[in-house]
């Protein structure tokens, strides 16, 4: 319970400048070279990185022992910001779950849904901050609310597929309306021990 009232004292208090800086258009330009996003589960933590340079890091939950986040090598093309959230078929965990539409406090994607292996596998944000640090999810890598937005503008920054802020403005007043992004260029991403 505790999660789920500060999931919602976070969303109701996202504040644009999470997203932008004021006064900031985007501006057409190429991705950026050497950016790409390392996530290690044995320090439980997500770097983005420009060459060898740590740009940000931000904790992270990674798969439980029965559901493994995979390990590897993998491309983020895609985002969806405010993302519905369907129960995986056949997965025995969810046979009593049912659909959430954006925006919906049920809904256990919180802000953005970033793939990195379709169809199944994602960072996303979660109401479940308090178990952040920990092996936690069904395969997915969850963050605080606050930090995967900004990890998305990030990757669409140096995907090259910029936004001016009042387009994340609109997202942070439309909770209800699923944008799908697709990055001009892929980011690497591994994902290590």
């Amino acid at each position: 319970m505790r999660a789920v009232i500060k999931t919602a004292a976070v969303l109701a208090t996202l504040s644009a400048a999470a997203f932008v800086t004021p006064g900031l258009k985007a501006q057409p330009r190429s991705p950026t070279l050497g950016a790409h996003v390392v996530a290690n589960l044995t320090q439980k933590q997500l770097f983005l990185k420009v060459g060898d340079s740590v740009v940000d890091q931000y904790y992270i939950a990674d798969g439980q022992d029965a559901y493994p986040t995979p390990r590897g090598t993998f491309s983020i093309r895609k985002l969806t910001w405010n993302p519905s959230w369907t129960p995986p078929p056949n997965a025995d965990w969810a046979k009593h779950e049912t659909a959430k539409e954006p925006g919906n406090p049920s809904n256990p994607m919180k802000i953005v849904k970033i793939f990195f292996k379709e169809p199944d596998f994602y960072i996303h944000g979660t109401g479940d901050v308090d178990n952040l640090g920990v092996a936690a999810s069904h395969g997915c890598i969850r963050m605080d609310p606050e930090d995967v937005m900004k990890v998305g503008k990030w990757l669409m920054d140096n995907g090259g597929s910029p936004q001016e802020e009042n387009w994340f403005l609109r997202l942070l007043h439309s909770r209800r309306e699923e944008k799908v992004v697709y990055l001009t260029e892929a980011i690497p991403m591994s994902i290590e021990d």
